[in-house]
């Protein structure tokens, strides 16, 4: 089973109020195992950095001057996540910009699965915070580098975080005796055995949209465009 984890960095909060993506960051995950293969990029926005912005990320105007526009780069990413499934902490903010860049390009929508870590986390951990961080603190993931958001560091770390999510170092020991099994025997490995992730994790592109329409429709003093804001600025994102 091929997942994808992913990250992005952006200008500003608002996928359809002129804010635009400038990093993309992936790692691929097979049968829950990180292979090395990852995708990075970063994108010329074609407008300003909010300080705002620059404070979270460190991505300046000027060092995004001369990299792609994402016209010129969004079929290499859209090769590499394929029709698999995206992992993504806080899912309706990065599919926002995703599939608002992809529209400005005349290309479709993603119609991948999505698992979002963030309701994945308010599972497994009600009541508790569920910031990237503070699940890194909670189950002993060392995110020392992460001194500023980076769309590939914050996917690698994730990844790490998913599999805590999953069932930690139960699925890992499974893993490992698969992996120890195959290359004892020399037969073919079996399948890795996978954790069910809990009903209500898995969402498809589709229904993300509508969530955002909906939100969309209940006008700009909209509890919940506060909330959503909020947990992007304590870093659910």
């Amino acid at each position: 089973m091929r997942e994808i984890v992913l990250d992005t960095e952006t200008t500003g909060l608002s996928a359809t109020g002129g804010d635009r993506l400038v990093e993309i960051g992936c790692v691929e995950l097979i049968n829950h195992v990180p292979t090395g293969r990852h995708h990075h990029v970063y994108i010329n926005p074609e407008r300003d950095m909010p300080e705002e912005a620059f404070r979270v990320h460190g991505l300046s105007e000027e060092f995004l001057r001369d990299k792609p526009l994402f016209s010129a780069v969004a079929q290499d990413f859209l090769d590499f996540v394929g029709n698999d499934v995206l992992v993504i902490h806080n899912a309706p903010f990065d599919m926002g910009f995703l599939n608002a860049e992809l529209g400005a390009c005349g290309l479709p929508r993603l119609a991948n699965e999505v698992i979002d870590t963030v309701m994945l986390a308010r599972q497994r951990h009600p009541g508790a915070r569920v910031s990237l961080d503070a699940l890194c603190k909670h189950y002993g993931i060392d995110n020392s580098r992460r001194t500023l958001h980076g769309a590939l560091l914050d996917s690698e770390i994730l990844a790490e975080v998913y599999l805590e999510l999953l069932g930690g170092r139960q699925v890992a020991l499974a893993l490992s005796a698969e992996n120890e099994f195959g290359s004892r025997s020399g037969a073919a490995r079996p399948p890795a055995r996978q954790r069910p992730v809990p009903l209500g994790t898995r969402v498809t592109a589709q229904e993300l949209e509508a969530h955002a329409e909906f939100i969309g429709q209940m006008g700009e003093k909209a509890l919940w465009l506060h909330y959503e804001a909020h947990a992007i600025a304590v870093g659910e994102n």
